[in-house]
């Protein structure tokens, strides 16, 4: 079932396509516990899950190690969230609205040969291979948390580099205030794109100074492997501070420009997901409270929700980004 949001034309997904498979199964679940009673509903809610978890994750993949990062918050003492959970429950709508689609239909996407377009704004403008952008800087191990808006977490070792190396190297003019990401959208290999969700292709974007910080992740692999499809190959951004949409995947464009552009989800909704989409619990999707969260493999029917942390925990590294800012007008 889909939204039709009449301004721009287009449907966009109802929460039970935008919200994690389990939360909302979880929803059920509890219906059923005072329906027909806890053991039944128990029952069919794990039954539900499992047969979830039972998606294949990806084959060995090409390694990709990297040496631990030294930049300040780069690298977090938790637990590492399963390599199967991370693998299979994604957001990429180019292959599906479900969180298991992508990591049953992203074997369709061709990620060799592949460039990324560097222009706009830039002294530097260049298309680079994607071995040519692995050379550009010594790979780093990063640990980060991830939030999604609907509540849940993960932590996750990503391998890449601060993107700041890149932007340095193609030199933005004075005027160059924004950096785009926009995705691939290829209906021959990415079988939602045509579909009326999102408009295409998919486009995130962010200040020149977000950009520059060193937390801002060019990545192009995970737990010391190349990215599976599903999580973005063969390169994508990593924000830790926001949300998990605003780190596009599969990228293959990146455009400097004086203007703040129109993002995805902004445009299918901007009054539910701002151009800043940070980390806030003090500001609630209109749907949902963001003031908690489930970590992904610890997220059982009864288990007990983390506290929401500003900027999802690092705040020390990025708060000055928005100083002096209204951070509820700003969302």
């Amino acid at each position: 079932m889909l939204i039709k949001t009449n301004a721009n034309g287009f449907d966009h997904a109802v929460p039970s396509e935008i919200t994690p498979q389990s939360v909302y199964a979880g929803r059920r679940d509890l219906i059923k516990l005072m329906a027909i009673g806890a053991a039944g509903a128990a029952m069919a809610g794990w039954a539900g899950r499992e047969a979830m978890a039972q998606v294949a994750k990806p084959g060995k993949l090409a390694a990709l190690p990297g040496v631990k990062s030294a930049v300040a918050g780069a690298v977090i003492m938790e637990k590492v969230t399963d390599y199967k959970d991370v693998s299979t429950y994604n957001n990429f709508y180019e292959f599906g609205v479900d969180k298991a689609d992508p990591a049953k239909n992203a074997h369709t996407l061709v990620t060799k040969p592949w460039s990324v377009a560097v222009e706009g704004l830039v002294k530097q403008p260049k298309s680079y291979t994607l071995e040519d952008l692995i050379k550009l800087s010594p790979q780093e191990e990063r640990i980060y948390r991830m939030r999604c808006v609907e509540g849940w977490s993960m932590v996750i070792p990503w391998v890449g580099y601060s993107l700041s190396e890149l932007i340095k190297k193609v030199e933005p003019l004075s005027s160059a205030k924004y950096v785009e990401f926009i995705t691939l959208a290829d209906p021959k290999t990415m079988p939602f794109v045509g579909s009326r969700v999102l408009e295409w292709p998919y486009v995130e974007a962010l200040r020149l100074d977000e950009a520059m910080h060193p937390l801002a992740l060019l990545t192009f692999g995970m737990y010391g492997e190349v990215l599976p499809n599903q999580n973005g190959a063969p390169v994508r951004m990593v924000l830790p501070w926001k949300y998990g949409f605003k780190s596009g995947k599969s990228i293959v464009k990146i455009r400097f420009t004086d203007k703040e552009p129109r993002t995805a989800w902004n445009k299918a909704a901007a009054q539910e997901y701002g151009f800043y989409s940070n980390v806030n619990p003090m500001v609630d999707h209109p749907r949902w409270s963001q003031a908690t969260e489930r970590r992904i493999g610890e997220d059982g029917l009864f288990a007990k929700k983390r506290k929401t942390l500003m900027y999802n925990g690092y705040e020390a590294q990025v708060a000055s980004l928005y100083a002096g800012m209204d951070l509820k007008k700003n969302f």
